[in-house]
């Protein structure tokens, strides 16, 4: 594939993977919202995408590596992992505003930055991306000081988070790089994994019990018309970004994916301050501004790095069954999109 061709792959898989993660905060928001069982809730996202890959898998429309014991045995950390990452998610905004949300998703770059060049041995970021991730981090840090709804169990879920997606990042990185599934096997056994976990967490949590005598008693926090729109919603874009989140990781590196859904969120801020009572203050979205141009810093301090041929060839093309190369030297492609 030739490098103008690459780069508008990957710069369509990046722009894909910032809407739906612009949106997903805002729609989940929405749904445990109307729909407050939030382990239900990511076991229909789970099932909503493993029965689509399969459906369209069957229909011809897409081609994805079959289900095999020893790479699932492979992939169940990574699974494991991805679970927490939604499950504490969900929960931090069932307790919290999407502020908050936006918040401890912006402290990951720098985390992971750090774990990457611990874990995976990747180079050392430049000081000057070093600045930029700790630019990010101050804007978090002076946005934070304006949450009007804090408490305890808020932050808790959102320092779960926070450690969880860490991890997350890192981690599904590495299996991405390692495994050899397409993107769609990836998505395959992500949520078909996920949802086979899903009800040691709902025996855990107690859930399963709200729900059975939401069930009994006909509540309309289950069948209502509203709870069934968001809900749908939700299960959609748990599909979409599915797909785009594991094409995007196998095109840019850990870091620079993280900083993707960092800066994103300025979409997410604006659709909440339309549609939600409680938002930032002027002082917190100036932060976040501050944040952003953390992000633009970033962008700018690896957009001289030159991308190194890829070893394997795109996977855009389902017909050609091929996979991109994942070299973090891709940063020279991925960084110009990377501050969407």
């Amino acid at each position: 594939m030739s490098a103008s061709k690459q780069y508008y792959a990957t710069s369509s898989l990046v722009v894909g993977y910032a809407l739906c993660s612009s949106l997903l905060a805002v729609i989940n928001k929405f749904a445990i919202t109307n729909f407050n069982y939030p382990g239900l809730l990511t076991a229909l996202q789970y099932l909503t995408s493993t029965l689509g890959v399969w459906l369209l898998g069957k229909f011809g429309l897409l081609h994805y590596d079959p289900f095999t014991l020893e790479n699932a045995k492979k992939f169940l950390p990574a699974a494991l992992v991805f679970y927490l990452a939604i499950f504490t998610n969900t929960n931090l905004l069932r307790h919290a505003n999407v502020d908050t949300f936006i918040v401890f998703r912006s402290c990951t770059p720098l985390l992971v930055a750090v774990a990457d060049t611990s874990f995976r041995k990747q180079p050392c970021p430049s000081k000057l991306t070093f600045l930029s991730l700790v630019i990010i981090l101050g804007g978090a840090v002076g946005y934070v000081a304006t949450d009007s709804g804090f408490t305890l169990t808020a932050y808790s879920w959102a320092l779960a988070y926070l450690i969880i997606i860490t991890t997350e990042m890192v981690y599904i990185k590495h299996m991405v790089t390692n495994l050899g599934l397409n993107t769609w096997g990836f998505v395959l056994y992500n949520n078909l994994l996920s949802l086979m976990m899903a009800p040691l967490f709902w025996i855990i949590t107690g859930e399963y019990v709200d729900v059975f005598i939401a069930m009994r008693s006909g509540s309309n926090t289950l069948f209502n018309p509203v709870a069934f729109m968001a809900v749908s919603l939700s299960c959609v874009f748990g599909l979409l970004i599915s797909f785009f989140g594991f094409a995007a990781r196998k095109a840019i590196s850990a870091t620079a994916f993280t900083v993707t859904g960092v800066v994103n969120k300025l979409l997410t801020v604006a659709i909440n301050v339309l549609i939600w009572d409680k938002h930032a203050s002027p002082f917190g979205l100036m932060c976040l501004l501050f944040t952003t141009a953390g992000g633009v810093l970033y962008q700018q301090s690896v957009t001289g790095v030159t991308a190194a041929p890829p070893q394997r060839d795109s996977a855009l093309s389902e017909q050609d069954n091929h996979n991109y190369g994942d070299s973090d030297e891709d940063k020279g492609i991925s960084a110009k999109i990377s501050g969407v």
